[in-house]
Formats: C-alpha cells, sequence, structure tokens
C-alpha cells in the first residue's frame, strides 16, 4: 500500500513533532532512528517543495523581453 503524499504544511507539522520527540530523549535506540529517518525523508520532500515553490514563483517574475525581475513579496 503507497504512502498518502502528506501537503507541505502536513510535511512541516510532522517534521515539528518529531524534533519535538527526539528532543525528549525518551525514545528507544531504534525508534529514535526511525524518527530520524522520517524527519530526513520529511525535511527532503520539504525542501524540493520550496525550490519548486520557487521556480514557479521566478517563471511568474519574468517580463516579456525574458527579464527576470527581483522584487520583495508586498502582502497585503
Amino acid at each position: 500500500m503507497a504512502a498518502k503524499k502528506l501537503t507541505f504544511e502536513q510535511s512541516m507539522s510532522r517534521l515539528e513533532e518529531i524534533v519535538d520527540l527526539l528532543e525528549k530523549g525518551d525514545a528507544p535506540l531504534e525508534q529514535a532512528m526511525a524518527l530520524f529517518e522520517e524527519g530526513a525523508k520529511l525535511l527532503r520532500e520539504c525542501t524540493a517543495k520550496l525550490d519548486q515553490a520557487e521556480q514557479k514563483v521566478t517563471l511568474l517574475t519574468v517580463d516579456q523581453d525574458g527579464q527576470e525581475h527581483e522584487t520583495d513579496f508586498q502582502g497585503e
């Protein structure tokens, strides 16, 4: 059975849970190693999603002449 893909927010939330569990130091070694491996995988996935988002934003900020323009985000 394939694992359900988590959203970025769900992945970050789970990663925070894992960090909290590991910081407590209560988990047996095997469980701690499994948590560490899960956390490393989530970190790679989150980094990839952020990289994809950055690339998408870059594509959206290219003008008609193909020139990229870096501007600060102006939120509401």
